[in-house]
């Protein structure tokens, strides 16, 4: 049903309610009735209205509910509505780039309608065979950081032996099946037999292991790369990055995409890594990046996997949520393992 532009509305909205300091909980953010709002933009303002249609649960936003002002993004303000990555449709438009009916992927507000003006990192979608959620996933930022972590961070060789943690992520999964598109050896390691299950049996991984189940990550990865690890995507640090380190090859890689097992701790009581060492005589590269550092390679990049997708050479794990209501919880669960794949929010489908 098309938006009927007179109306006042009440607006739905996920507000942050304040810092914390531990892993996210549901409770940390809270689901709202808005002011009542025109469906319309301004005149004179540049702007355009959107109503949203589905967003982007990303770890990355456990940082920003921190008081910490020193990371490349600011943190939320409390009692403001939360922000974060989503496709959403123009309802109505004061800036001729965009029409009603557009659909776009964006940077948006956790809320049923987001009056935008800001088009950085803000793309319009052509609607096709692909589904619309995918462009906050596979063709979104997570699928853009695994494309260019892997492609440019890592360097692959046909033939090198790559491991991925937290494998059956928004990240990891794609970061795994181009491996094997380059001709790589791949394991994974996720946290659940389903999960396992899935990386072996639906995204053709060689092999993958649950790592609660194992006792001693070192013998684990001994037992699945014996002649040694060239490419890790870091996804997890910790206990994990450490276990890597000493079973990396002479002029490995390591691309450090996150560090999960880390969320959630205080500056003091972040785990140490004791074999850094294993660096120099190894002379193995390991480095930090953003996908954003990338964005020149964006382009390329939807049309590369887009394609590949379409091909039937890519498959995608979406985990969905629906309503606006359930966001906060389906963030959380990203810190607790609970999602299978890539966690999503339906706000609303056309």
């Amino acid at each position: 049903m098309d938006e009927d532009f007179s109306r006042i509305v009440g607006n739905k909205q996920i507000l942050f309610k304040g810092y914390i300091e531990g892993v996210p909980k549901e409770s940390d953010m809270e689901f709202k009735l808005g002011n009542g709002m025109k469906l319309e933009a301004p005149k004179g303002s540049g702007a355009f209205l959107v109503k949203n249609l589905y967003l982007s649960c990303d770890p990355y936003m456990r940082g920003r509910m921190r008081d910490f002002h020193g990371s490349y993004i600011p943190p939320f303000v409390p009692g403001s509505v939360v922000e974060g990555f989503g496709v959403s449709k123009v309802i109505d438009s004061d800036n001729p780039n965009f029409k009603p009916g557009d659909i776009v992927s964006c940077f948006t507000g956790w809320e049923e309608y987001t009056l935008l003006r800001n088009t950085e990192q803000l793309r319009k979608v052509q609607p096709d065979d692909i589904p619309l959620s995918y462009h906050i996933g596979l063709l979104g930022m997570p699928g853009f950081t695994a494309y260019a972590g892997f492609y440019e961070v890592c360097a692959p060789k046909r033939d090198e032996r790559v491991f991925v943690s937290a494998a059956s992520g928004a990240v990891g999964q794609l970061v795994g099946q181009l491996a094997k598109l380059h001709g790589c050896y791949v394991v994974g390691s996720a946290g659940s037999k389903q999960k396992v299950d899935l990386l072996k049996n639906k995204l053709g991984f060689d092999e993958a292991f649950n790592y609660k189940q194992e006792p001693d990550i070192d013998a684990a990865l001994k037992k699945y790369f014996p002649e040694g690890i060239d490419i890790y995507f870091e996804n997890v640090g910790g206990a994990m990055l450490d276990a890597v380190l000493v079973n990396m090859r002479v002029h490995g890689r390591i691309a450090v995409c996150g560090m999960v097992s880390q969320a959630g701790i205080g500056a003091s009581d972040q785990q140490g890594i004791r074999n850094l060492f294993s660096l120099v005589p190894k002379r193995v590269k390991m480095q930090g990046f953003l996908q954003s550092d990338y964005l020149y390679l964006f382009p390329r990049f939807v049309e590369q996997v887009g394609s590949l997708y379409k091909e039937g050479k890519i498959t995608y794990l979406e985990d969905m949520n629906h309503g606006l209501e359930s966001a906060p919880a389906a963030f959380a669960a990203l810190f607790t393992g609970k999602n299978v794949g890539k966690q999503v929010v339906c706000v609303a489908r056309t």
